[in-house]
């Protein structure tokens, strides 16, 4: 995966735009973009013949993981990249600029435990189920069309207040999720090990 030269210069905008550029430069921490790179590589090995393919990130914070898709070798059509905080939506939209221009990336402010499907997706990912309470978590799953490619992230950083739904180990983060599982493997980084899913949901 190559980042093309011309999006970068849009993620230095963003970060140089942002009100909060501390804040900003988090997504662009060593631990965020590995575990970013690892996602894309790992779909990558799967899906090198898929092509026109629509995706939904939940989580999708400042959409430095669609950048990150568009600059892949999956055949990616269109991006709708969904988070909680509307501080997000002209971040992400500023990362994906040129994506945005042709009509292939949208960045929405949302809550994914409600957020409604108007067509089916090809891939439905989200990289922050730790963020999410285990309930709410489980609202989120049954909420995605069934057949979709699902791709999921968590860790087992219990250490942050935000971390509600962490998982201490891969198989327990296989159990709860409920899938038919493809690929599910884990990531040793610095300071805790980050778990990566991806299945269908068949239910």
């Amino acid at each position: 995966m190559k980042i093309d030269i011309k999006d970068i210069k849009f993620w230095m905008d963003a970060i140089r735009n942002s009100d909060d550029r501390s804040r900003t430069l988090e997504s662009f921490w060593g631990g965020q973009l590995e575990s970013k790179t690892w996602l894309v590589e790992s779909l990558s090995a799967k899906a090198k013949t898929i092509s026109n393919a629509n995706a939904v990130i939940h989580g999708g914070w400042n959409g430095v993981l669609a950048n990150m898709l568009f600059n892949s070798e999956i055949g990616i059509k269109h991006i709708i990249s969904v988070d909680l905080d509307p501080v997000c939506k002209k971040i992400a939209s500023t990362v994906n600029k040129r994506q945005e221009m042709e009509g292939m990336f949208e960045a929405v402010t949302g809550d994914m435990c409600s957020y409604e499907y108007t067509t089916s997706p090809y891939f439905v990912i989200n990289t922050s189920c730790e963020h999410i309470t285990p309930e709410q978590y489980m609202q989120w799953l049954n909420n995605i069309p069934k057949g979709t490619k699902i791709v999921l992230q968590s860790n087992n950083y219990s250490e942050l207040e935000e971390h509600v739904n962490c998982s201490e180990t891969l198989d327990e983060f296989v159990k709860k999720s409920k899938l038919n599982v493809e690929v599910a493997k884990e990531l040793q980084l610095t300071k805790y090990k980050r778990f990566m899913i991806i299945g269908t949901k068949d239910v």
